[in-house]
């Protein structure tokens, strides 16, 4: 959901909500799927015929950039994700799909920083496996590739 204080937050840094940008936002928020491009792409030309490729890719990025959206990197490419709280992932390695996974609030060791030095901005957790479809007999991961 686009907020008013979404919209002040592009103004304030000299951006604006253009139509393609909230449809954009839109499609990857409608999505648990963490999406590629191309299928952002493909979703926003059912309500934007016109918009281009480069258009969408973009607007993808500014609007990872400015904290709308999440980013992560994947073997099928770049995926985005609209859930930009805190949470982990689970990936699928027989069919590539990747599922939200509710992260602890505060699970971050706070001793890390006197240990490492680091000052901790954020974390992520990743799970491998296989999800429940693939799982099944004849399910992705039992077929011959």
């Amino acid at each position: 959901m686009i907020t008013n204080k979404s919209i002040d937050t592009l103004r304030d840094r000299g951006l604006r909500l253009t139509r393609p940008r909230r449809i954009i936002l839109d499609v990857v928020r409608a999505t648990d799927a963490h999406p590629t491009a191309a299928f952002v792409y493909r979703r926003v030309r059912r309500r934007l015929p016109r918009v281009s490729l480069a258009t969408v890719y973009r607007n993808l990025r500014m609007l990872a950039a400015e904290g709308f959206l999440a980013e992560r990197a994947d073997t099928a490419g770049m995926r985005f994700d609209g859930n930009i709280g805190p949470h982990d992932h689970f990936t699928c390695l027989a069919c590539g799909r990747i599922d939200d996974v509710p992260a602890p609030a505060q699970r971050t060791d706070r001793r890390l920083p006197a240990r490492t030095g680091f000052e901790v901005l954020d974390h992520r957790t990743e799970y491998y496996g296989r999800c429940r479809v693939c799982r099944r007999p004849g399910g992705r991961s039992s077929r011959t590739r």
